[in-house]
C-alpha cells in the first residue's frame, strides 16, 4: 500500500528578486519490500532582477553568466568569464522557402537594424545541460530580455532550480556595471546596420520601407491605383 500523498506550496519576494514560487511535492514509496523511501521534487520559478541585482547575484552569490545572444551580438560586447550558448542561431538552410525569406530579413530587418536571419537552436538545452548541474547557480542574459526569458523559463522546466535573468537585458546595464569584452559596451552590442549610421532616419525610413513592401504584398490593386496617381513626369 502506498505511503500518503501531500503537497505544501510557500510564496517568497522581495524588492530585487522579485515573485519566486517553491512547490514541494513529497510522497512515501516502496523501493524493496520492507523498506520505505521519500522522494523530494522542488520547482521554483525564475528571478527576474534589475543590473545592479544581476551583479550581487554574479559578485556575492556565485551565479555564473550564461549568454544566450546570436554569435554577432555576442562577439561586439560580452561579460567577461560568461558562457556562450545561443538560444537561435544562424539559418543557413537552402530550402526554397528559407532562402525566400532569408533574402527578405536581409533586405531589410538585416541591412536597417543588423539583424541575423536565425533559427531556434536545437541544441541549447542539451549544450546547457552537458555543462551545469540542476542545481547550478544561472544569470541567464540576452540584450533586451525576451531570449533571456524564454531561456530561463525551459531551464526551468527542464529542472534547473537556481535560474535568473536581467529584466529588459544588457541594453539596461550602464557601462562599469560588469567587467566586458568587446569593441563596444553592453548596452550597445544590440545596434548594427545603417541605424548605427543615420540614426532616426534610417529607422524611420526602414519602417517606411517595410509598411511599403507589406501593403504592395498584400493589396496589390491598391498599389498599382496609387502609382497611376503619381505624375509620370
Amino acid at each position: 500500500m502506498a505511503g500518503p500523498t501531500f503537497y505544501t506550496s510557500c510564496l517568497s519576494s522581495s524588492s530585487n528578486l522579485g515573485t519566486c514560487w517553491l512547490v514541494l511535492k513529497t510522497h512515501n514509496a516502496r523501493a524493496v519490500p520492507g523498506s520505505r523511501r521519500r522522494i523530494l521534487s522542488i520547482k521554483a520559478e525564475v528571478k527576474y532582477v534589475n543590473a545592479e541585482k544581476a551583479k550581487e547575484l554574479v559578485e556575492v552569490d556565485g551565479y555564473t553568466v550564461l549568454d544566450v545572444r546570436d554569435k554577432t551580438q555576442f562577439e561586439r560586447a560580452h561579460i567577461k568569464s560568461c558562457c556562450h550558448v545561443p538560444l537561435f542561431v544562424e539559418n543557413k538552410d537552402n530550402d526554397p522557402g528559407t532562402i525566400i525569406k532569408r533574402q527578405l530579413h536581409n533586405n531589410f530587418s538585416g541591412l536597417f537594424f543588423g539583424l541575423p536571419f536565425t533559427k531556434p537552436n536545437p541544441d541549447f538545452l542539451q549544450s546547457v545541460k552537458s555543462q551545469f548541474p540542476p542545481e547550478s547557480k544561472l544569470l541567464v542574459v540576452c540584450q533586451e530580455g525576451l531570449r533571456s526569458s524564454a531561456a530561463a523559463n525551459k531551464l526551468d522546466e527542464a529542472g534547473f532550480v537556481n535560474v535568473a535573468c536581467i529584466t529588459s537585458g544588457l541594453q539596461t546595464v550602464k557601462p562599469g556595471t560588469f567587467d566586458s569584452v568587446g569593441s563596444t559596451e553592453l548596452e550597445n552590442a544590440g545596434k548594427a546596420g545603417l541605424v548605427t549610421i543615420q540614426g532616426k532616419i534610417s529607422t524611420v525610413l526602414g519602417t517606411i520601407l517595410v509598411c511599403a513592401y507589406l501593403f504592395i504584398t498584400f493589396f496589390p490593386d491598391q498599389a498599382e491605383k496609387l502609382f497611376q496617381l503619381v505624375p509620370s513626369g
